[in-house]
């Protein structure tokens, strides 16, 4: 067989495959066993004649149309192996010449992903930061667990610091005075200074009294979680119900043991420490990760096809769109919120896209660059595990998909090689 190729675009190629005798012979051989099965010939049990009584017994159209198939298919595949190609799309064919069984040439143009340039990520240093938690940090979240217990008593003063207050609110875009989705509330209970409310509301409250009436704006923060909300003025008007005063419970080793199984306030401190110190750890280990990935992604260059970002960004804006659903918020209102177009956001997506793509190319090439691979047992230990997860027969039994063990067969290549890169860059 020889191969040529033609280089139509940066991911697209274009292959030239011509077909060898010996090839052809080979494959008219595997057809016509094929075709067997069904043909019978006198003094032969089915399938056991020779190939050429065989076709004698076929149409010849239909053994040259099956032999096409057959030859097209496996001249392809064998091509893109030796040309070491990693095509995202299914090619275009075109026969250019057959003479059949004799000659075969054909020409494929396919999608492919471009060459992959990784910097040297073994002599890539980065530092961990590493985990510590402060006394300030535990004490903290002991006030806040004394704040939720606190016994509550109706005060006719003003609101102040440490005080619950139930209000209700209603946020406005101060342009057009149109209600904005997910900023609005009724009866809601806030501890002033708690901190758990959009910064800069809470500071709003402080010298109000029950039937207090106030309108104020705020900026939502640049990181808020309701993607329509970040950076957006909002206009509030609150009525202050009720003011209440809280009692926090004294800290000793009773208060302890009603925050969970312990004996005294130096075993809660101690737990809240390690939960805490674990959690930050865990951050921590996200953080260099990330950091890992996009170092090596700003230093690797790779063509990757446009089609491979569409597909992304498009699976990128149905999160987003499910998400919306659980905010209660549609598509439309959500564009309008953000004042852009369907075509502008669909554009936004791209950068994160690109990102998205390159970083796993390269958690490929890496994997495939250090031969990491998971065993057989490695993969029905992490099934059998997932499996223990779930008490439903009929999860259980999704796990044995052929496309999920896949899944989670590249899941465990990535979790593996990130393990590798932890370990090479630290």
């Amino acid at each position: 067989m020889k191969v040529s190729r033609e280089s139509l675009s940066p991911t697209k190629l274009k292959l030239t495959v011509i077909a060898d005798q010996p090839a052809l012979d080979d494959l008219k051989a595997i057809v016509l066993k094929r075709l067997s099965s069904n043909v019978k010939v006198p003094g032969f049990r089915a399938g056991k004649a020779p190939a050429e009584l065989v076709e004698k017994q076929l149409d010849d159209s239909l053994v040259q149309s099956e032999f096409l198939n057959e030859a097209v298919n496996q001249l392809f595949e064998q091509a893109i192996k030796s040309e070491k190609l990693k095509v995202i799309a299914e090619p275009q064919i075109a026969i250019s010449k057959f003479v059949p069984y004799a000659q075969l040439e054909f020409s494929a143009e396919l999608e492919v992903l471009g060459e992959v340039k990784l910097p040297d990520y073994k002599k890539l240093k980065l530092v961990r930061p590493k985990a510590e938690v402060k006394a300030a940090e535990v004490n903290e979240v002991i006030e806040n667990l004394r704040a939720r217990a606190s016994e509550k008593k109706v005060v006719g003063r003003a609101a102040k610091r440490g005080d619950q207050v139930t209000l209700d609110f209603k946020g406005t875009d101060p342009e057009n005075k149109q209600a904005i989705d997910g900023a609005s509330g009724q009866d809601y209970p806030l501890v002033i200074g708690s901190n758990t409310f959009i910064p800069g509301f809470e500071d709003q409250l402080v010298g109000l009294k029950s039937g207090d009436t106030k309108n104020f704006d705020i900026t939502f923060p640049e990181q808020y979680a309701a993607p329509h909300l970040r950076n957006k003025k909002v206009n509030f008007e609150i009525i202050l119900k009720k003011v209440e005063e809280l009692k926090k419970p004294a800290l000793d080793d009773k208060f302890a043991s009603t925050v969970g199984p312990f004996k005294t306030v130096a075993e809660l401190k101690s737990d809240i420490k390690k939960q805490t110190l674990s959690e930050k750890q865990r951050q921590i280990e996200q953080n260099f990760e990330n950091e890992i990935l996009e170092t090596i992604a700003d230093k690797t260059t790779v063509a990757i096809p446009e089609q491979l970002i569409e597909q992304e960004i498009d699976r990128l804006e149905e999160e987003e769109k499910r998400n919306l659903v659980y905010q209660g918020q549609t598509w439309p209102e959500h564009l309008k919120a953000e004042g852009v177009s369907d075509k502008e956001h669909h554009e936004r997506q791209r950068p994160l896209a690109e990102k998205r793509i390159k970083i796993g190319i390269i958690l490929g090439e890496i994997a495939e660059a250090e031969g990491i691979t998971v065993t057989p047992e490695e993969l029905e230990v992490r099934i059998m595990l997932l499996k223990n997860q779930y008490q439903d027969e009929t999860m259980q039994s999704e796990l044995d998909k052929p496309e999920n063990r896949r899944d989670i067969l590249n899941r465990l290549v990535i979790e593996k090689t990130l393990d590798k890169l932890r370990a090479l860059t630290a």
